[in-house]
């Protein structure tokens, strides 16, 4: 018997020769799919590749006009299947904009809602309608084909009644999915950078080449997230919650998430997001947001050389983007690093920003002194 680590999970398997038919692929999948675009403010491009994964559980979302003055991204990084990163980049950044505290100038606290708002969604018959959608032909709560009768709603845009907890079917009662992902999103309103993030996909902002992380990997082995975990009833072994998931905050992985006597942010997992803010500056060359096939290969600052290095040759981001992803790619799968899932996106900024003052020097300098990070990674 062994153990084998299924992106965020511990299985077991027979024999290591099961790995090839069920964790990794014999030959990885390399087909990218990329995009790029841009506003007057700021372009992007993203690509995204399955690799050695048997399966692609990462997902993606990029509105540069989110609305007049705000763009949009984020990277979700699925663990123990796909539906919750589709559902989270098909309907988190439309919850960011319902929010009343958006519409009130404070995203900060609309994101924040935003990410408690998808574990809510994702409970009850419309929950388990909309993620049976997103998912496989057999619909993974069940086993059965009967999700497929119903079809989702068309549109849910923002002017539609927000009526998710009201649907009444033979799974009102669906607690919500046991699989889960991470979430890291960035929302940029004008020279204002706001990032959320829960979990280990990262973000990171590159200031006159210097890599300062906007986020922080949430695993359990940190003392402010073990001190919940232990507190709400759970355990760490080897390094994961109750032996089983390397994350101490994800959407979604509602079995972490069960004790009635908690609020939503004391559970063994939660979806509460730590949210930064950042004023940019013409010292701001880009951001990156990135899962963690990424940086399992490289460091933070390793992708921002890489990146300047790329862009002396390169104008296209998504292209870019595309030579990480090879980059990172392992040439098997003895390793284990270089063998995940990979997503990414790049978003420069169109100069000028705003000029760059006395306090922001200050404020570089406190980032430098500020290495929290286990890898000694720099963070604002």
């Amino acid at each position: 018997m062994k153990y084998i680590s299924n992106n965020c999970r511990l299985y077991y398997i027979i024999s290591p020769q099961k790995i090839g038919m069920g964790i990794y692929l014999s030959s990885p999948k390399t087909e990218k799919f990329s995009e790029d675009d841009e506003n007057n403010k700021l372009r992007y491009g993203l690509s995204s590749m399955q690799g050695w994964r048997a399966t692609m559980e990462d997902a993606h979302a990029a509105h540069p006009d989110l609305d007049a003055s705000t763009s949009f991204f984020g990277v979700y990084d699925g663990h123990g299947g796909k539906v919750v990163a589709k559902f989270c980049a098909k309907y988190l950044h439309q919850q960011v904009l319902k929010s009343e505290a958006y519409s009130a100038g404070d995203i900060g606290t609309s994101v924040e809602k935003a990410f408690f708002r998808m574990d809510e969604m994702m409970r009850g018959q419309r929950g388990w309608r909309e993620l049976a959608a997103l998912g496989d032909k057999i619909n993974k709560f069940t086993g059965m084909l009967e999700g497929l009768i119903w079809s989702p709603k068309g549109g849910d845009g923002n002017n539609q009644v927000d009526d998710w907890a009201f649907e009444e079917g033979p799974h009102s009662d669906f607690s919500g999915p046991t699989s889960g992902c991470t979430a890291c999103v960035a929302i940029v309103r004008n020279n204002q950078l706001v990032v959320a993030n829960a979990g280990d996909s990262r973000c990171v902002i590159s200031r006159k080449g210097q890599a300062y992380n906007l986020s922080r990997d949430h695993k359990p082995d940190l003392e402010a997230e073990k001190e919940r975990i232990l507190k709400a009833g759970g355990f760490i072994h080897a390094g994961r919650i109750n032996g089983s998931l390397n994350l101490a905050r994800a959407i979604g992985d509602m079995e972490f998430k069960q004790n009635k006597y908690l609020p939503a942010d004391k559970q063994i997992v939660t979806a509460n997001p730590d949210v930064n803010h950042v004023e940019l500056c013409d010292d701001d060359d880009f951001i990156v947001l990135a899962c963690d096939g990424i940086w399992d290969c490289m460091s933070s600052q390793q992708l921002v050389d890489f990146i300047h290095e790329q862009l002396k040759k390169e104008s296209k981001l998504s292209v870019v983007c595309e030579r990480v992803l090879d980059r990172c790619l392992a040439p098997s799968t003895i390793g284990g690093e270089g063998c995940d899932n990979m997503t990414m996106i790049l978003v420069q900024f169109k100069k000028p920003i705003r000029s760059c003052s006395f306090a922001d020097e200050q404020s570089s300098q406190t980032i430098s002194a500020n290495t929290e990070s286990s890898r000694e990674e720099k963070r604002i």
